[in-house]
C-alpha cells in the first residue's frame, strides 16, 4: 500500500512553518496592468470594440500587494524563493513604470539587491543585478539613483574583479555596472574608475596564445565581451579629448579580436571598431588610420565568410553585421533603421544610437517599447522629447477592429501564397518574370 503523501511537503516554507509559494509575475499581470496604467500609449492594433472595463485603482492595488510580498521573499532563507522574487521583481519593473512605488522602497529594494549580488549563488546575483540595471532604469539620472549606485557600485565592482566568483556572476555584474554607471553618474572621476575597472577585463582578451595565430579562445570570452559591450557604452558620453586617449590606445588593438573563434566576440569588436571610427571623425574630419587597408582586408573576409565548420545561422549573422561594419569603416556609411512603438517613430541612424539602444532593449527585453513610450529617462536618452498623451477622440479612431484585422490578415495571407506558389510552379514561363 502506497505511503500518503504529507501536505504541503513540496512547498518553501517561511517563519512560523507557513508555506510560501512565490508566485512569479505573470505575463497577465503585465498586460493588464500595462493597458490600465497607460491606454493613451498603447499601439492602436492592440484595442478591441468591446472589451471589459477594468477596475484601476484595483488593479494597482492587487499589483503593489503583490510586489510588496516579492520584496519581502529577497530575505527569505531558501535561495530558489529570493531568486524567484528577483526574477519576478524583475519582470515587473520592465513591464511598466513604477516609480512611485520604487522610490518609497528604494532602500529597501538596493539592501536586498546588495545582500543577494554578495552571499548568494551565481544564480541569484545574476538575477539581482540585473533587478539592479532595471531599478537604476526606473529611477532614471536623479539623485535617488546616485545614492543606489554609490551603495552597489563598489559590490559590483569587486564581483566583477574576483577571479572566484563564476563567470556568469561577473558577467552581469560587468553589465550593470556599465549601464547603472551610464544612467546615473555626473562624477567624471567615477566614470573614469568605472571604465577602467572594464578595461582592465576585455583587455585581457587582447593577449594572443604563442602557440596560435588567433586569440586564445578560453571560458573567459564572456566576461570579455560584455565588459567590452559596457565600456563602449560609458565611452559614447565620455568628454572629446577622452575619447581620442581611449581611440589611440584601443584602435590598433581591437582588430586582433576579429579573429577570436567566438562569434560574439567578433561582433563586438567589429561594432566598436565601428563606434570607435565613427567618434574618431566627429572630433577629426580629416581622420587617417594606418592600417586601413590590412583592416578593411579583415572586415571584408569576415562579411563574406563562408567557413563550413560554422554554423549557418552564424555566419549569416557575422556577415550582416559586418556588412555594416565595412561599410562604416570604409564609407562613413550607417544604414538607418526604424523603430516603431505605439503611433510614434525612431530613427537610429548612427552607431553609438544604436550600440545605447541595443544595451537598453538586451535589459528591458519585450517591454522596449513600452518604456520608450513612457519613460521619462530614456526619452530624453533618445530626444524623445514628454511622452505623447492622446486624447479619447484620437483613440477612438485609431481603433481597428478585430474583424478589419481579420480581413487585412487574410488578404495579405492569399497574396503571399499566390506569389510564392508562381515562384515555385517550374512550370512557369521565365520570361514572365522579366
Amino acid at each position: 500500500m502506497p505511503k500518503p503523501k504529507k501536505r504541503g511537503g513540496n512547498h518553501q516554507r517561511g517563519a512560523g512553518g507557513q508555506p510560501r509559494n512565490v508566485q512569479p509575475f505573470s505575463d497577465e499581470d503585465a498586460s493588464i496592468e500595462t493597458m490600465s496604467h497607460c491606454s493613451g500609449f498603447s499601439d492602436p492594433a492592440s484595442f478591441t470594440e468591446d472589451g471589459p472595463e477594468v477596475d484601476e485603482e484595483a488593479t494597482q492595488e492587487d499589483l503593489e500587494y503583490k510586489l510588496k510580498g516579492f520584496i519581502d521573499l529577497t530575505l527569505d532563507k531558501s535561495a530558489k524563493t529570493r531568486q524567484a522574487a528577483l526574477e519576478s521583481l524583475k519582470s515587473a519593473f520592465s513591464s511598466k513604470i513604477l516609480y512611485e512605488f520604487i522610490m518609497e522602497r528604494r532602500m529597501t529594494l538596493t539592501d536586498s539587491i546588495e545582500r543577494c549580488i554578495k552571499k548568494g549563488k551565481s544564480d541569484e546575483q545574476c538575477a539581482a543585478a540585473g533587478l539592479a540595471c532595471l531599478l537604476c532604469v526606473q529611477m532614471g539620472s536623479g539623485i535617488e539613483s546616485e545614492e543606489i549606485f554609490k551603495t552597489l557600485g563598489p559590490v559590483l565592482k569587486k564581483i566583477v574583479c574576483d577571479g572566484t566568483a563564476s563567470i556568469q556572476a561577473r558577467q552581469a555584474c560587468a553589465t550593470c555596472l556599465g549601464i547603472c554607471c551610464f544612467i546615473v553618474t555626473d562624477d567624471i572621476t567615477e566614470l573614469y574608475s568605472t571604465m577602467e575597472c572594464l578595461e582592465n577585463i576585455f583587455t585581457k582578451a587582447y593577449q594572443r596564445d604563442r602557440d596560435t595565430n588567433g586569440v586564445s579562445s578560453t571560458h573567459n570570452t564572456v566576461l570579455h565581451v560584455s565588459a567590452l559591450l559596457a565600456w563602449t557604452l560609458l565611452l559614447t558620453i565620455c568628454p572629446m579629448n577622452e575619447v581620442k586617449k581611449k581611440i589611440e590606445m584601443h584602435l590598433h588593438k581591437l582588430p586582433s579580436l576579429l579573429s577570436c573563434e567566438d562569434l560574439n566576440m567578433r561582433i563586438a569588436a567589429g561594432e566598436t571598431l565601428a563606434l570607435l571610427f565613427e567618434l574618431a571623425r566627429e572630433t577629426d574630419a580629416d581622420f587617417f588610420y594606418e592600417d586601413m587597408d590590412l583592416l578593411t582586408e579583415k572586415l571584408r573576409a569576415l562579411a563574406t565568410d563562408g567557413n563550413k565548420h560554422r554554423a549557418k545561422v552564424d555566419k549569416r549573422k557575422q556577415r550582416s553585421v559586418f556588412r555594416d561594419v565595412l561599410r562604416a569603416v570604409e564609407e562613413r556609411d550607417f544604414p538607418t533603421e526604424m523603430v516603431k512603438f505605439g503611433p510614434e517613430r525612431m530613427y537610429i541612424d548612427c552607431w553609438v544610437k544604436k550600440q545605447t539602444y541595443e544595451t537598453f532593449k538586451e535589459i528591458l527585453g519585450s517591454g522596449m517599447q513600452y518604456h520608450l513610450q513612457s519613460n521619462d529617462f530614456l526619452r530624453n536618452v533618445f530626444e524623445l522629447g514628454p511622452p505623447v498623451m492622446l486624447d479619447a477622440a484620437t483613440l477612438k479612431t485609431m481603433k481597428i477592429s478585430r474583424f478589419e484585422r481579420h480581413l487585412y490578415n487574410s488578404a495579405a495571407f492569399k497574396a503571399r501564397t499566390k506569389a510564392r506558389s508562381k515562384c515555385r510552379d517550374k512550370r512557369a514561363d521565365v520570361g514572365e518574370f522579366f
